[in-house]
This record gives C-alpha cells, structure tokens and sequence, in this order.
C-alpha cells in the first residue's frame, strides 16, 4: 500500500508542472483573444449606420473604433506598429492590402509613404 501511494505522488508531481504551463498558456492566450475581440465588438457596433458628415460625432467614433482594430491587426499580422492618431480608418484598411501584395524584400517604408499623415 505504501508503495502504490509513493508511485502515485510521483506521478502527480510529474503532470503538475505539466498542468501548470498548459494552464498558463491557456490564460495568456485567452486575454489576447478577449483584448481583440473588444476592439472588434466596438468596430461592429456602429454596422449599418449611416453618417451625414465626417464631422458627425457617430462616425468619428466608428472611424476611432476602425483604426484601433487595423492597429492592432496590422501589429499582429505583420509586427509593424502604427499609431491610429497618423492614418485614417480608411487608409489603415489599404496598408494593410498593400502588405499583404507586397514582395518579401520590399520595404514597408515604401508603402507608408503614399498615405498622408494626419496629426
């Protein structure tokens, strides 16, 4: 009986470390999911709204809401970090076209400086 005991804590104290790292990556991964799917859920908030003007307080905050997730897409996918103050909504959407068509020894430099900066 005293044996079967000393083989199972063994056992357990094998699969704990174990447990414990699946645990954490569990953790890690699932806040990085949630802190993408609250920029997206803001994004999709203002789906099929119209806007009157681009000074209409409504759209400037769909236009917020669209480059805080193209930000973070764009970081994610390609690891180039833009601030969403520089480029409009509209304008992170083509970066983001262009580098995906871009050619691996191509610059990403070169295609930024078609967009206007907008401080």
């Amino acid at each position: 009986m005293d044996e079967e005991r000393k083989t199972f804590v063994k056992k357990i104290m094998r699969f704990l470390p174990m447990l414990t790292i699946v645990l954490w990556f569990s953790v890690t991964a699932s806040s990085v999911c949630a802190k993408a799917w609250v920029s997206q859920s803001r994004l999709l908030n203002h789906a099929g709204e119209s806007y009157a003007t681009a000074q209409d307080p409504s759209y400037q905050n769909y236009d917020l809401a669209l480059r805080e997730y193209m930000v973070h897409r764009i970081n994610k996918r390609f690891g180039i970090v833009l601030d969403p103050k520089i480029y409009s909504g509209f304008d992170l959407l083509e970066i983001e076209a262009l580098f995906k068509c871009k050619k691996k020894e191509e610059p990403f430099d070169i295609f930024l400086k078609i967009f206007p900066k907008h401080p």
